[in-house]
């Protein structure tokens, strides 16, 4: 079977130590991001399997219908937006769902806090242009850094956080909230409270219909003067145009961005770049060697057991009749 590895942008998947779990099957990796259909059909029209880089390629129902031999999806990672179950079902390809873990990320959002407080990114950029102390930051003891979405992440922050003497509240569900309390943390008793007292809110929600645009105009516009805005879970959790706005407002905020609506991005004047009191990553989150090596191992071990006959962690086991008749 040929088997499809998608947007490896960095060339690193085949230096990685679980890539030996593939020796001897045909597999082609794809360095680039193909956004057009058409082009990426063309390009997975022989693969058999599919194994995707988390959620940068989005798996729709027009490529699915034009993909008459695949048979597998392995993701790396959970599932997400960007694959429709029951599109896949519906084409009978399998989709096997890998795992995930919270360390890297919320280790790259805590570096990403500490490099917004403290603006050391700018600090750096003035050494390099001849300048010396060209800003100053703040720093996280004391602050009270508020938290919206309690999970395996959320809880690491606050741990990070309580270790740096900052101070931790709480937003999200009933059951988050009431975990946080548990934890020895406060919980917001409403948004408007959470937006307004916190010093430095970082998101870290699980992106579907119900949260998609959830963090509003109003509600960054409400937060406090110098305040911090972190953003390393989904870009589509704030509604479309509501960062965009507030910052052409001048309104004296500080945001650390490590998603997008559209990725991957090269161009130098993306419009959040032009602004100083910005501080943009590329997705980095899980872009680590051994979140690398746990995501792809994973997903490498399902796509061997599909082809060895013993399917593992099928998302859609419905159809598995399909391929043992």
């Amino acid at each position: 079977m040929k088997i499809t590895i998608l947007d490896d942008y960095q060339f690193v998947v085949e230096k990685l130590s679980c890539f030996d779990i593939l020796a001897g099957q045909e597999v082609e990796i794809i360095h680039h991001s193909e956004k057009d259909v058409e082009g990426l059909s063309k390009l997975l029209f022989d693969t058999d399997i599919l194994v995707l880089t988390r959620e940068r390629t989005e798996i729709t129902e027009d490529l699915l219908c034009r993909l008459p031999k695949l048979k597998l999806i392995s993701q790396t990672g959970k599932i997400s937006n960007h694959l429709n179950l029951a599109h896949c079902t519906k084409y009978n390809v399998v989709v096997a769902e890998g795992v995930g873990s919270p360390i890297a990320p919320a280790e790259l959002t805590w570096a990403l806090l500490l490099n917004v407080a403290r603006q050391i990114p700018q600090a750096i950029d003035g050494m390099k242009r001849g300048k010396w102390q060209i800003n100053i930051g703040t720093s996280i003891h004391g602050k009270t850094i508020g938290i919206w979405g309690y999970g395996k992440i959320g809880q690491k922050i606050a741990q990070y956080a309580k270790v740096f003497g900052a101070n931790v509240l709480v937003w999200g569900s009933e059951v988050s909230r009431n975990k946080a309390v548990e934890d020895g943390f406060q919980k917001a008793n409403n948004r408007e409270y959470f937006f307004q007292y916190s010093d430095i809110i970082t998101l870290h929600l699980r992106l579907n219909q119900q949260t998609l645009g959830i963090i509003k105009e109003a509600d960054i516009m409400s937060m406090k003067e110098n305040s911090i805005l972190i953003n390393t879970a989904r870009a589509e959790l704030i509604e479309r145009g509501a960062l965009s706005n507030v910052l052409k407002s001048g309104k004296n905020i500080f945001i650390g961005l490590d998603v997008f609506e559209s990725e991957p991005i090269y161009d130098p004047d993306f419009e959040f770049l032009k602004y100083d009191n910005v501080i943009c990553t590329p997705h980095l989150g899980y872009v680590e060697k051994n979140s690398y090596e746990l995501y792809f191992k994973k997903a490498f071990e399902n796509v061997m057991n599909f082809i060895q006959g013993n399917p593992s962690n099928i998302a859609n086991p419905e159809i598995l009749d399909i391929f043992e008749n």
